[in-house]
Order: structure tokens, then C-alpha cells, then sequence
């Protein structure tokens, strides 16, 4: 792609490589200890100063836990905002972060769960959400499992962006494939000598509410991607469930679970709302973890 001198495009390169060099990759370098010490600011920045997305947040907590008081939903928002703080200084440091501090600060739990697969060289994919730090998630996993792991993605619409974010997502071991490509992944793979492992984020607003699966989560109406099943059904690849479980400030561990090991077998929507059930299981328990500043339910059947 030739970018002009005097195009839009090269004007928003040249801000993102600043922003990234002066401000990201020096943050990224500085120990955890202290960039916790920015996120503490960045909360009061964003919760007090500039409240970022804070009607979108607090609609959607009112909206997911309908009797929760006023008070309980006011706590809530403030642990997202802290949460949400740590988060964005989390995955700044994904940028620089060595393979010894993050299998230190991210582990797998049962690693062991795929071994009967890769025995039989049998592929497989994964259904989470955007629960706790999932871009840690994204950046360890295919160094603690034992076999080839890619994540299906949308590609970031800044060329400079998308550069970094993709090395960095993909430095110790994870493939990620754009959302454009998975047809081709999917011929790819069925051919492989060795199994592989395909990560789907199932709870984004999908992006043609006429082509999703329609079902209930956290009390609504919601339209829900249905990628993860059209693709398990097709291969009849096992399907899983991927936790994440946050276990203090800046440590978490993450699991897996058998959903199908016959999807194709399953009913219609199964895997889908399985899926979903999951999730929402984790969000009632600790609701902060999740992204509620995501607009999720902006499409109306």
C-alpha cells in the first residue's frame, strides 16, 4: 500500500508512531511497580476529570443487574474504572514484557486438558470474552500450551497500530489471523502435521446483527457472534471454553473446559449460548472485570 505525503492516512501514521515512541514504549519499559502508580492517576483521570464512556458504562450495569441499588451500581462503576485503569497500563507493558515476567504473571492452569488431542494430532478451538486481562492472555498462550494457538481478530484501521499490536500479540508463539482470512485459516489447518488451536472472542456486537445468533445474556436481548459455532460445526473440531481468573493486582491464571467434542451433533445455538452462559457466570461473580464501556447492545432485533 503506497500512503501519500499529504493524505489523512500518513498524518495519522506519523501521530500513532510519536504517541508510540514518546508516550506507549517508554511507559511500557518502566517496572510494574510504577506504572501501577500510573494507573492510580489514570483512574482519577478517568473517573473523575474526563469520565470516559461513563453513561455507556453505567447503562449497561443498570441494565445487566436490574436490582442492583443505585449505591451498588455507583461501586461497581468506580472497581470497573480502577480495573479498567490497570488494564490499559497492563497491556502497555505487553509491548516490552519479558517471556519470564509473563508466564510469572499469567499461568495455565491445565495445560494438560489438550493432550489427548495432540496425541491425535486433532485440532481444536477456544470461545472466551473480554474478561480480566485478556491481552496477557493473547500474549502467553501459545507459550504455556502444547500445541500451535492463533486468535481470529479485527485488524486495527492504523497501519502503525496494527504493526505493533500484532508483533506484540504474536512474540511468544500466538498467530493471529484477521477475520477476513478465517476461511483460508480453516483450509489451512485441516492439512497441518500438528494440531492447532483457534481462539474466538464471541462477546463483541457482531457487525451484521441479521447474521447472528439472537439469545439472552446478562438479562437482554443480545445478538451474539456466531463464528465459533459456523466454523465448529463445519470442522467438528472440539470446542472450549477459555477462563480467565484474576488473582491480585498484576497476576491471573487462566483454564480451559470442554464445551462439545461433537459440535457438529450439537443443537442449533448450542455452542453459541454455551459460550455466553460461561461468561456470564465469571461477569455475575465479579462484574468489574468485564468491558463495559463496550457498547454491546446497540443493535435492537
Amino acid at each position: 500500500m503506497i500512503i501519500s505525503a499529504r493524505s489523512p492516512l500518513h498524518y495519522s501514521v506519523v501521530i500513532a508512531a510519536a504517541v508510540y515512541y514518546f508516550l506507549i514504549l517508554p511507559l511500557s519499559l518502566l517496572p510494574m511497580v510504577v506504572l501501577y502508580r500510573v494507573s492510580d492517576l489514570l483512574y482519577l483521570l478517568v473517573y473523575y476529570l474526563v469520565p470516559y464512556r461513563k453513561r455507556v458504562i453505567q447503562e449497561n450495569l443498570k441494565n445487566a443487574f436490574p436490582k442492583k441499588s443505585s449505591e451498588e451500581i455507583h461501586q461497581l462503576t468506580q472497581l470497573y474504572y480502577r480495573h479498567f485503569a490497570d488494564l490499559i497500563l497492563e497491556s502497555i507493558k505487553a509491548f516490552s514484557i519479558s517471556e519470564a515476567e509473563i508466564l510469572k504473571r499469567m499461568h495455565c492452569v491445565n495445560p494438560e486438558i489438550f493432550l489427548p488431542y495432540v496425541e491425535k494430532n486433532q485440532n481444536v478451538l477456544v470461545g472466551g470474552g473480554h474478561y480480566n486481562n485478556y491481552e496477557w492472555f493473547g500474549v502467553t498462550v501459545g507459550q504455556q500450551l502444547p500445541m500451535s494457538c492463533s486468535c481470529i481478530y479485527k485488524p486495527l484501521s492504523n497501519p502503525f497500530f496494527e504493526m505493533k499490536m500484532k508483533s506484540s500479540r504474536e512474540k511468544y508463539g500466538l498467530q493471529i489471523i484477521p477475520i477476513r482470512e478465517v476461511n483460508a485459516w480453516f483450509e489451512k489447518i485441516k492439512d497441518l502435521s500438528h494440531p492447532s488451536l483457534t481462539i474466538f472472542a464471541t462477546d463483541q456486537s457482531p457487525g451484521s446483527p441479521s447474521k447472528a445468533h439472537w439469545g439472552t445474556f446478562l438479562n437482554q436481548d443480545t445478538p451474539m457472534t456466531f463464528g465459533l459455532e459456523k466454523n465448529a460445526k463445519a470442522t467438528n473440531y472440539p470446542v472450549f471454553f477459555g477462563e480467565i481468573k484474576k488473582l491480585k493486582r498484576g497476576y491471573y491464571e487462566f483454564r480451559f473446559s470442554l464445551i462439545s467434542a461433537d459440535p457438529k451433533n450439537e443443537k442449533h445455538g448450542f455452542i453459541t449460548e454455551e459460550v455466553q452462559r460461561r461468561l456470564e457466570l465469571q461477569i455475575i461473580e465479579l462484574p468489574q472485570y468485564w468491558l463495559w464501556s463496550h457498547r454491546r447492545w446497540k443493535h435492537k432485533r
